[in-house]
């Protein structure tokens, strides 16, 4: 499901991201997830901790979801396409691309399992600070 643009913003606006979310079909905190496994992903923050995304942000994440979840490539099969540069969408199998670090996964359970990633990298970042205040 692809949301278009909000209307009343133009394409060059920046977008919240419940907007980015909507518009992505993926939950917000895989795409605080996301931000953190992906240098690349830097959306400006205001106060409060506010995120706004630019259009280029979003087309980078728009790849990225398919690379994860269309084409079957691992986080870190990414991470090194990224790196490479080589993250365009020129149609190459994921398997010549990236090699050992692509997934044998179809798209469905590889969003699941980042689903799951990120929820636990939640949780795990709630523990360390319940932790740190019991301490």
């Amino acid at each position: 499901m692809q949301a278009s643009r909000p209307a009343g913003k133009s394409a060059s606006a920046f977008r919240t991201i419940s907007e980015v979310s909507e518009e992505l079909d993926v939950p917000q905190h895989v795409l605080r997830f996301w931000e953190g496994k992906f240098s690349q992903v830097r959306p400006l923050k205001r106060g409060g901790g506010r995120r706004y995304y630019r259009p280029e942000d979003i087309a980078l994440l728009k790849r990225i979801r398919d690379l994860l979840y269309s084409e079957g490539y691992t986080i870190k099969g990414v991470q090194k396409l990224l790196r490479e540069g080589r993250a365009k969408d020129d149609g190459a199998a994921p398997e010549a691309a990236a090699g050992p670090e692509t997934a044998a996964f179809d798209g469905q359970k590889t969003q699941e399992i980042n689903e799951i990633i990120a929820e636990l990298s939640e949780l795990r970042d709630l523990l360390k600070s319940a932790n740190k205040k019991a301490g």
